[in-house]
Formats: C-alpha cells, sequence, structure tokens
C-alpha cells in the first residue's frame, strides 16, 4: 500500500474545485485533507456553504471539512491543486510555491512564464524537471506546474501522435467549447440556449501558443517551442461538458488517412507518463462511425481522461483533417492537474 499524501484544494467551492474533489475521492495516492474558499465560505463546513453543481455526488469525508482561507498558514500538506481564477491565482500560488509546497494549477497565471512547465503526462513528462530550474532561479523550495487551457488539452495529445511519427507544418482548428468551460454560473442562458457564441476572450491566443510549448523541446535551462504554424477559432456551444475541435493538420511527411487513424489509435505515452492511476486507458480512442465523436455519447470515454478521435479524411488544402473531442472539467482541468500530481511524485519532484 501506498501512504496517502494529504493534499489541499484551493477555491474548492467552484465548478472546477468541486470536479477536483470528487476525482480525488477514493485516490490511491492522495488523500484530500484541506479546502480553501472565499472569504464568506471561510470557517464553514463544505458540505453546508458549498452549492454543489458537479453530477456525481459530493463526497462524504468532503462535506465536515471546514472551508480555510486561500494561505499557505494553517495548511499542513505538501501539495496543493489549484482551482483559483487566474487573476488571484497569479498572486496566491506564488505564496504556496515560497512556502514550499507543491502548486499543481489549472489557472493560467504562469502558463506563459518560461521556467514554468504546461504538463501533460502521455506527452512531455520530460518537462516536469523544469521544475529544477524553476526552483534554482526563484528561490523556491515549491514549486508551480500547471496543465494547459481545456481546449488545447486533446488537441495537443492528438497532434503529439502525428509529431512524432511524421511531424508537424501547419495546424487549423474551430472549436466548438462546452458551457462549463466557462465555470460557474458561466454564460447566461438567454445568451447560450438557441445559440452558438464565436468568441471567447482571450482564447484563440492561447490556443495557438500552448500546444507549442508543450510540443516544444526540453532542453535542460528552457523549453524551445515546437516549430509549426496555428490558426483557431474558438465558439462557445449549448453543450454541457466536452470540448469539441475540428481540426485540419499538414504534415511534414505526407501520410495517408490510413496511416494517420493508425498512428493516432495506437499512440502510447513515454514512459514516464504510463502506468500511473490517472493514465487515461486508451490515450486516444479513434472512432470509426461517420458521426463520431458526440460530447454526450463519448466525453466520459476512458473515464473522462481518454482523448476521442473521429472522422479521420482527406482535406484538399491541409492533407488530413479530423475531428478531436476532450472532456474539459476531467481531462482539461482538475483530472490533468491530478495526473501532473502523480507524474511529480513518480520523479521524485514532490520534495517528500
Amino acid at each position: 500500500m501506498v501512504e496517502r499524501i494529504p493534499v489541499a484544494v484551493l477555491g474548492a467551492t467552484g465548478s472546477v474545485g468541486q470536479r477536483f474533489v470528487q476525482l480525488l475521492e477514493g485516490h490511491p495516492w492522495f488523500e484530500l485533507a484541506a479546502v480553501t474558499g472565499s472569504e464568506r465560505r471561510v470557517g464553514k463546513e463544505f458540505g453546508k456553504t458549498c452549492h454543489w453543481i458537479v453530477q456525481e455526488r459530493m463526497p462524504d469525508s468532503a462535506k465536515s471539512l471546514v472551508v480555510q482561507e486561500t494561505v499557505p498558514e494553517g495548511l499542513d500538506v505538501p501539495l496543493v491543486f489549484s482551482a483559483l481564477p487566474s487573476g488571484v491565482a497569479k498572486q496566491k500560488e506564488s505564496l504556496f510555491a515560497s512556502a514550499g509546497m507543491v502548486v499543481c494549477s489549472n489557472a493560467g497565471a504562469f502558463r506563459q512564464e518560461p521556467d514554468v512547465p504546461i504538463l501533460l503526462p502521455e506527452v512531455n513528462p520530460d518537462h516536469a524537471h523544469l521544475v529544477d530550474v524553476q526552483r534554482r532561479l526563484r528561490g523556491w523550495e515549491g514549486c508551480i506546474t500547471t496543465n494547459p487551457n481545456c481546449t488545447s488539452t486533446g488537441v495537443t495529445i492528438a497532434l503529439k501522435a502525428l509529431q512524432d511519427s511524421c511531424g508537424l507544418s501547419k495546424v487549423f482548428a474551430v472549436s466548438l467549447q462546452a458551457i462549463s468551460g466557462a465555470g460557474y454560473p458561466g454564460v447566461p442562458s438567454l445568451d447560450i440556449l438557441d445559440n452558438v457564441i464565436p468568441h471567447i476572450s482571450n482564447e484563440e491566443p492561447k490556443f495557438e501558443w500552448e500546444p507549442r510549448k508543450m510540443l516544444g523541446s526540453f532542453e535542460g535551462e528552457e523549453i524551445a517551442l515546437a516549430d509549426f504554424l496555428m490558426s483557431t477559432h474558438c465558439n462557445r456551444v449549448a453543450v454541457s461538458d466536452g470540448h469539441l475541435v475540428c481540426m485540419s493538420v499538414e504534415t511534414r511527411d505526407p501520410i495517408t488517412v490510413a496511416e494517420a487513424a493508425q498512428i493516432l489509435g495506437s499512440y502510447a505515452p513515454p514512459e514516464a507518463g504510463f502506468g500511473l492511476p490517472s493514465t487515461p486507458e486508451p490515450v486516444i480512442f479513434v472512432s470509426s462511425d461517420p458521426d463520431r465523436p458526440q460530447p454526450r455519447l463519448d466525453r466520459m470515454t476512458g473515464k473522462g481522461m481518454t482523448t476521442v478521435v473521429g472522422r479521420v479524411r482527406e482535406d484538399s488544402i491541409f492533407g488530413l483533417k479530423f475531428v478531436v473531442l476532450s472532456h474539459n472539467t476531467i481531462r482539461g482541468a482538475a483530472g490533468g492537474s491530478i495526473y501532473n500530481a502523480e507524474l511529480l511524485r513518480r520523479e521524485g519532484l514532490l520534495g517528500i
């Protein structure tokens, strides 16, 4: 038996924070020991002050936890999961890292920092060792790691399979993003019902940059961005969970549709990202059905951690096109951060 590590969730009463709480229930390596929240919730029991919106039930073990202030003092844990808004995370996460805690963040506040890795263990587990550079440069005993924007997640996993086999030259992507990606209460109902909103603030620049960092090469001191072009359109649609992305890809070495489907479906993660409690099984599922993937039917594939690809076919301009589905609050948010923490533990980077 592995001794379970006590952890805290920062911003636990929000939609992503609740997903952390739900996914940590029964985790073989981590045990939820503390939760933090806004000032108006501090001092109250989590079960009484949290308006629970996750479909799965609130874990009984979390109900009696008293919500604490989001500061390192009083949190006797080596590892925290951050579900804080990016504006708050920029200041708060630094406090926890400088206090010696490892921060696995879902926020975007530090993703563009050169010494902070954006981790997908099935893609770039070697980037985890960038935290050694971070600790040296910032004088921290702790560290900050992030998972990517939820839209970038499944796309990057699919691109990694192609990058390894035939290289990447150009990528064009159009996202259809679920309303849960906007948090709670999210998009007003009168805006999203019977509608598609073709704008998500600051989303396209992140979507076009983050995959290049994750697919870049770690050279010991920094990450060199991957050398391909990416253009995106981002749209909010009336779907509860699951981001769907329609992609066209130009590979450096031409491949057939059959070869692409085989490459995607057989992709296996690097050894460091394999066999962890949250490793997707399979990493990528390729559907042969002409009308799949669909968010409602396919988002929970592999317990919500598998990337689902479908409609792999020829593109008259780029050469190849397909559709990617990823569960945005599981693989693209809380589940991704937990997977990152598992990787850090395996690599001896938790400092315990």
